[in-house]
């Protein structure tokens, strides 16, 4: 099971690190949106204990226990369009998005 990073996405997090004197790109989900789930990125100052550590591209990644089954395998790219810049997700996990992208279904 792993986490990737697309080239852009990687060099994006890199300068992000250096910037805010981060650890690791943090990953994780919130319960939340109109289909249920939402990403959250962030910057990792520290590690908790039940934190799952990956590596890719010379970034480490880190995921909490409780969020890993909902992004596990999951590919992460960064876009421009225009003036819009964001994380986008390709999550074998998920079976439906919202039609804004900011949320996504699981099914059990």
């Amino acid at each position: 099971m792993s986490i990737e990073l697309t080239d852009n996405a990687a060099q994006r997090v890199k300068r992000f690190l250096e910037q805010e004197n981060g650890l690791a790109l943090r990953l994780g989900v919130r319960k939340t949106g109109c289909s249920g789930w939402a990403y959250e990125v962030s910057i990792a100052a520290g590690f908790n204990e039940d934190d799952e550590v990956f590596e890719d591209k010379d970034v480490k990644i880190v995921i909490d226990h409780d969020s890993l089954p909902y992004l596990k395998g999951s590919k992460i790219d960064f876009t421009t369009s225009g003036l819009n810049r964001t994380f986008k997700f390709e999550n074998p996990n998920a079976t439906d998005e919202c039609g804004c992208g900011e949320s996504f279904t699981i099914s059990s």
